[in-house]
């Protein structure tokens, strides 16, 4: 008779990173430690009633990806290219040498290109329809994050965007390790990106109560887990980690980050918007993803949460948490710093996770100053926690009742 099968441990070899902290994965991990929050007054929304976000600090699209390729896409791709470009040379692969045909992208989206559809809209509205760009279309669908990043690198195997909201990044890796698995790709992008700080987009999570209202005070508004929070504090970003075989990434010698080992998903069935209230969902997401890892609660030793600051999310969430973890593992939310990356938080935080457990350190939660008294969690805050990270997860929620769970673990 044979045991069970092995756990699919999905090698992550690459990870590249153009968030709020930086652009780098250097810049954003020194940022993160420094649990120094990324929020302040937002000149592109001056104005709007929430006139502060999280934006990606001097990212020059021209310099990064030449002029007349920047000017055709809209900046939730342009983020997408410069973070997928980090990873495949962090990876240590050549797109010019690579067989294409065994590349997959899967990248995480929410909003699409809400940049080039307000502006086009201003311009139907002005000037008539004869003034609307026929770049309009391919600009903004959500599908162009995927299929512009294979463009640029010359992926030819199968490449989609994952839209579950808030979740999308975490989807998408798990998707990703699905193609390796199946034996479809050989390397996968996996990933997520999102660029959605526009008028329209603000005012409308404004208008749900979402965001923060601490504009006095922008640097101060992201307080995930804290007594005190009183919303999100919007940004954008974008995050891709290279996935390979364990045994693929061993043969050519690559350097290996971190491994995701587990994945689960599920649906609360229960609100648009709202969380389900006793957290049966991320509960549910986050159990299968240890069982599909082989690992017990047990075996956690960090949790890079969700955590968006809301009044909702961070209770229904810690319920959770603490119902299937205890209060051992180490947990922190990178909101804090870069603010809720939206349909990339997933894929961005996966990605600190893989840092969490190659340094073995635990950055700090910003802003938190007082954990809501219903939460029995051990939330990191101040400054870093050194710890060793054998296991770790990773939680993400979305508007729709998404939710997604990743294991990653050392090699």
């Amino acid at each position: 008779m044979t045991g069970p099968a092995r756990p699919f441990e999905a090698a992550i070899t690459g990870l590249g990173l153009v968030t709020p902290a930086g652009i780098g994965v250097k810049e954003n991990w020194d940022r993160l430690l420094s649990g120094v929050s990324c929020a302040a007054t937002d000149e592109e929304l001056r104005g709007s009633p929430v006139d502060f976000s999280c934006r990606v600090p001097g990212f020059d699209p021209d310099a990064l990806l030449g002029g007349f390729s920047a000017w055709q896409l809209d900046r939730f791709v342009q983020l997408a290219i410069a973070s997928s470009r980090q990873a495949v040379e962090e990876a240590g692969w050549d797109p010019a040498t690579w067989d294409g045909a065994r590349v997959g992208v899967v990248l995480g989206n929410s909003l699409g290109g809400m940049q080039s559809l307000e502006q086009q809209h201003g311009s139907l509205l002005e000037k008539g329809p004869r003034n609307v760009s026929p770049l309009l279309i391919p600009r903004f669908m959500v599908n162009m994050a995927a299929a512009q990043v294979a463009i640029d690198l010359g992926a030819r195997g199968p490449s989609l965007v994952t839209a579950t909201a808030c979740a999308s990044g975490a989807t998408a890796v798990g998707t990703a390790r699905e193609l390796l698995r199946s034996g479809a790709c050989d390397v996968v992008l996996a990933g997520g990106t999102e660029s959605a700080l526009t008028p329209l987009v603000m005012a409308g999570l404004g208008r749900m109560g979402a965001l923060s209202g601490r504009g006095r005070e922008p640097e101060r508004a992201s307080r995930p887990f804290d007594a005190d929070r009183d919303g999100f504090v919007a940004a954008e970003g974008a995050g891709v980690l290279v996935l390979e075989r364990m045994a693929d990434a061993r043969a050519r010698g690559a350097r290996i980050r971190a491994v995701v080992r587990g994945y689960g998903s599920s649906t609360d069935a229960y609100h648009p918007t709202a969380p389900d209230p006793q957290g049966q969902g991320i509960e549910r997401a986050l159990r299968a993803a240890l069982a599909d890892a082989q690992l017990g609660s047990a075996d956690v030793d960090h949790v890079n949460a969700h955590g968006t600051g809301t009044p909702l999310n961070d209770v229904t969430e810690g319920r959770s948490l603490h119902r299937v973890l205890g209060a051992r593992p180490l947990v922190t939310s990178a909101k804090g710093v870069i603010g809720h990356t939206l349909g990339a938080a997933g894929a961005i935080e996966a990605a600190y996770t893989a840092l969490a457990i190659e340094h073995n350190s635990v950055p700090p939660t910003a802003n938190l100053t007082r954990l809501d008294p219903e939460l029995e969690l051990d939330v990191v805050s101040g400054s870093p926690r050194s710890a060793l990270v054998d296991v770790a997860v990773s939680t993400s929620l979305g508007f729709g009742g998404h939710n997604a769970a990743l294991v990653l673990t050392t090699a």
